[in-house]
């Protein structure tokens, strides 16, 4: 018997393992850690939007969907915490001057970035 073979119709490769022929299988997802938003979008999506999470999932594109998602919210929150920062005047002074203050504000503009976030990316399709 060959060692390797390829059913022509399919074009599906098989390697002789024993006595039995098994399809030499590849995984064409690249795996990414996902993120905590890319983990949220993931529970949304497997709780909500079940046809499209076992479309992703079985079409080996999951990792890469979310990994897009968690990357894109990850840019967003920072950009949005950033400028909220800039707008209300939080500064490194105000850290060393009024430490609690500063948590305060930084609580607020944290708060105000993850509902943004979930609003437009996490909670959406």
């Amino acid at each position: 018997m060959k060692k390797y073979i390829t059913d022509e119709k399919t074009g599906i490769s098989y390697t002789l393992v024993g006595d039995v022929y098994l399809p030499n299988l590849i995984s064409t997802e690249t795996h990414y850690e996902i993120g905590h938003w890319g983990q949220k979008h993931r529970d949304y999506i497997k709780q909500h939007h079940r046809v499209l999470y076992s479309s992703l999932l079985t079409s080996c594109k999951l990792n890469s969907y979310l990994h897009e998602i968690d990357v894109r919210a990850t840019e967003i929150y920072d950009r949005l915490v950033k400028q909220f920062k800039e707008q209300q005047g939080i500064t490194e002074q105000l850290k060393a001057e009024d430490m609690m203050a500063w948590v305060g504000a930084m609580n607020n503009i944290v708060n105000q970035a993850r509902e943004l976030v979930n609003a437009e990316v996490i909670y959406t399709m």
